[in-house]
Order: structure tokens, then sequence, then C-alpha cells
């Protein structure tokens, strides 16, 4: 299996040795500002249970939903490259739970009994699926290219992840059995079911790809899933990064909801009458709870985003006695404001400062162990790579065509001045700004015109932009034309070639 690679490290934040590392400041910081706010307002009744040391210091976590037979455990298998315990894969619905896929010495089975009662895992609290939104480092949604209704059952728990939206990613499995005019028509009507369900202003990143180690069953998109795969590997590569981040990401947006839910509750709490007349004020003050929003929007300068679900909070309201809630108490509420404005601050500062002392923490093994590696990782032998381990230059392969052209152009001395390779690199119809690299690229002796190889070159770079690859900043060296070489026997390798 893989497992996240990192190494421990102390650090220091500006305000002095407060904080050994960005981990052990998160939860300090948490404990002694932040929590104190949430137990007074029953914010763990309402919204998330309270943090433990486990959701501080836990490496990171991505979780996978899908409806059934849509690929799952497959998927998890296609990363890991091998069974992993409890695994069971079968096309009759097998989704009645969670499964918590986690590194380990040896291989085992733990019960979610025994699972949510260990301290060292972050899983003590575990409830719905709102408290894995918030907990994890990635959420993909999974969905099969044949099976795109979206149930009743997996919009709700796609909602309940809700506030999660930037750590959302999606992956259209089984892309291979569908053809490309059949997969425009399924990528849309995709994009358009998860529009009614995803409400946000990005549009959410979609994996395309075929995820198993089986043959594809339609190969005319295999270089997109091959791209696709490695942009879905990379950036699960970029969690361990940035997992210090998400966890201060997270804390920030569970403050601004707890100061809210603080101001809610005191507010009810203000309305209610001393003595008589309690139940009628308490369900007036349930109906006008979307007006009582707006109110400390205004009161507070708090942002509409920032309240939590005005349905749910007027169901579980409910069960409460307003009488009973805490007045406000504006010490609570200045701690996580200076928490906020300062504490975080330096926070920041902590986790560049370790990003620059630790080498990048890598996810190891499975599927990750050497996929950039060798002749079949990503681009290798394709566009500007093409050529680079043979033996003569790849542009002599098709110079005969390109020299036709070159000495149309009226060359004095064997090179062609810079309009004349200006009207016929035109013809590409490519921007102005690529031409211009493909240029620089191809004058290697930087004399402001080009001779024959120069010109073959710059039709061979403007070949592959036209095929769809990146032009690079210098030029490898294998696309060095033979007579601007250093290497004294290049010329006689091309020349014989040539003959």
């Amino acid at each position: 299996m893989f497992s996240w690679v990192k190494q421990e490290h102390g650090g220091r934040n500006k305000e002095g040795d407060m904080y050994q590392t960005v981990t052990e400041g998160l939860q300090t910081l948490y404990s002694k500002k932040l929590l104190p706010l949430e137990e007074t307002y029953l914010f763990h009744d309402f919204h998330s249970p309270a943090l433990e040391a486990a959701d501080f210091q836990s490496k990171p976590m991505v979780l996978l939903v899908g409806q059934y037979s849509t690929g799952k455990t497959t998927f998890i298998r296609y990363l890991l490259e091998e069974d992993f315990p409890g695994m069971r894969i079968g096309p009759e619905p097998t989704t009645d739970g969670f499964i918590a896929v986690m590194h380990g010495e040896t291989e085992g089975v733990i019960p979610g009994n025994a699972l949510v009662v260990d301290p060292k895992k972050p899983f003590r609290k575990l409830n719905v699926l709102r408290w894995f939104g918030e907990r994890v480092d990635r959420i993909i949604l999974l969905f099969d290219a044949h099976k795109l209704d979206i149930s009743d059952e997996f919009s709700e728990a796609i909602k309940a992840l809700k506030g999660q939206d930037d750590k959302i990613r999606v992956v259209l499995n089984k892309a291979d059995q569908v053809d490309t005019q059949q997969l425009m028509r399924v990528y849309g009507a995709l994009m358009w079911s998860l529009g009614k369900v995803i409400n946000t202003p990005e549009v959410v990143r979609v994996y395309l790809g075929s995820f198993w180690a089986k043959p594809l069953q339609n190969t005319e998109n295999r270089r997109l899933f091959e791209a696709e795969s490695q942009d879905l590997f990379r950036d699960i590569q970029s969690l361990p990064k940035n997992a210090a981040l998400r966890k201060l990401n997270d804390l920030i947006k569970r403050a601004r909801l707890a100061k809210v839910h603080a101001y809610i509750i005191s507010y009810l709490k203000k309305e209610m009458p001393s003595l008589f007349g309690r139940e009628k004020k308490k369900e007036e003050l349930i109906m006008r709870l979307p007006e009582i929003y707006t109110i400390l929007q205004r009161e507070h300068h708090i942002s509409p985003g920032d309240f939590p679900n005005v349905t749910k909070m007027q169901d579980m309201l409910q069960h409460y006695d307003f009488s009973k809630f805490p007045s406000l108490k504006m010490k609570l509420i200045e701690s996580v404001d200076k928490m906020l404005a300062t504490k975080i601050a330096g926070l920041m500062a902590m986790i560049r400062e370790e990003e620059s002392k630790l080498p990048p923490a890598m996810v190891s093994g499975g599927a990750f162990e050497g996929s950039e590696d060798g002749p079949f990782g990503r681009g290798y032998g394709e566009g500007i790579s093409a050529g680079a381990d043979a033996d003569d230059w790849i542009v002599s392969r098709d110079k005969h065509r390109y020299d036709e052209i070159f000495y149309t152009l009226m060359p004095i001395n064997g090179k062609i001045t810079g309009v004349n390779a200006k009207k016929e690199m035109m013809n590409s119809r490519l921007p102005n700004t690529v031409l211009g690299k493909i240029w620089k690229l191809a004058d290697c002796d930087q004399d402001g015109m080009l001779d024959d190889q120069e010109f073959a070159l710059a039709q061979h770079l403007i070949q592959i932009k036209l095929e769809g690859y990146e032009l690079p900043s210098e030029l490898p060296n294998h696309l060095v034309p033979p007579a601007h070489r250093k290497n004294p026997t290049a010329d006689a390798l091309y020349n014989h070639t040539e003959d």
C-alpha cells in the first residue's frame, strides 16, 4: 500500500517559542481560544463535535464517495496495486457503511466499534458524512460513465459536504467504454447534474479515465486518459505538502461559524421574555430566523456565507429552551477575533518556514511508485521529447520537405532573413507570442537569420505546437542542429544520416 511520507521537524513562530510546530500551534489555539466559545454556546450539539489531538496530528485523508457499482473499491485497488483487507467487489449494492483504508506495518481489519474508541485515530466522534468532510484533505466523488443519474440519497450525501467545496474533485470512471462523441455528451450531462447539487461559483474539477489495471476498451482517448490520471496523481501527491495549510483553513472556517453561532444563540436568549409567553415567543423567533440572520449580518458585518443552513437550524432549535441559552460574552468573541487577526498570520509564516526547511512530503507506494519513470511516463518520446534517444537528428527525417520551402524564400549566403521567415511561419496561424518563442529557440546563433537547419528546426517546433504539445523554455540538446552543436562529431553523424 502507499503511505504519506513526512518528517517531524521543529519550528518557531515570530512571537517566540510558543509553538514548536504548526500542528502544535493549531491544537493550542483551538483548545485555548476557540473551544471555550464552542462549549459556551453549545456549538458541538448544533454543528460538529469538538476536535481532539488526533484531528490535528492525523495524516492526510481522502474521502471517496459514490453510488453502488461505480468502481469505488476497484479505484482504491488501482491506487494501492494490491488487495486490501475487507475489500469486496460486486455488481450488487455493497455500500452499507464506511471503510477506512490506512497504512500499517501488518495487514488486518479493525472493527468499527473498536476504531471509534481509539484515541490515536481520528474517528472517535464519527457520526455522519459531514464529519468526514470537515476532516479530510480531499473529497473525490466517483461517477460511472454509464450511470450519471444522481439518486436522492447521493444528492443528500453531496449536500452534506456543503462548505467543503474547495476539497471536492470528481472522477468520471469507465470513460473508455464510450467513444469520443458520447464522452462529450456524458461530460456535459455530468456537469449539468452536478450544477444542481453543488452550488459554487467555481466549476468543479473533473478527471476522466478508466481507473483499473485492465486494457482500455476504447483507445482513441488514450492520451487524454493518461494525462488526466497523471493530473489526479499530482493532486493527491500535493496533499501531504498542503496538509497543514488545509487544517489551518478548516480552523478558520470553524472559528467563523462558531462566532456566528454564538451571535445567533445570544440573540435568541436576549429576545426571550422573563416569565410568560416563552413557548409562543420561541415559535415566533424560529419562524423569524431568516430575518434574524439578516439583522446579525448588518449588525456585526458578517458574510451571508458564514451562516449555517437556516432550515436545519430551525429544526434543531425546536428541541431547546431559549431561556437557558447563554448571553453574549464579548471576551470570548474578542479572543477568537484576536486569534484570527494575529495568531493565524504567525502560523501562516511558520508553514512557509517549515516547507522551506523540510523536503517535500510525498505519497509513496502503489500506483504512485515510479509512475513517471521509464518509457511509459507521461510524454516520453512525444512532442518535444521525441527523438531524445535516437542516433540521428529527428528533424532530419522531414528536412527534405522543409528544404523545399527554405529555398523558395530567397536565402542569401545560405540564410533567410527574419522578414522572409516570418511570412512562412505565419502560415501556421499560431499566435505571434508562440511564433516569437519558436524563433528564439530556432535561431541558435542569435544572428537574426535562419540557415537551412535552423529553419527546419523552426518548422519542427511549429508542428509540435500544432499537435498540442508545449514548447520548452530552452532547446533540448537532441534538437540542437548538428551544425550548431559543440560536439565536432555531430555534423559528421548528421551528414552520414543524410547520405
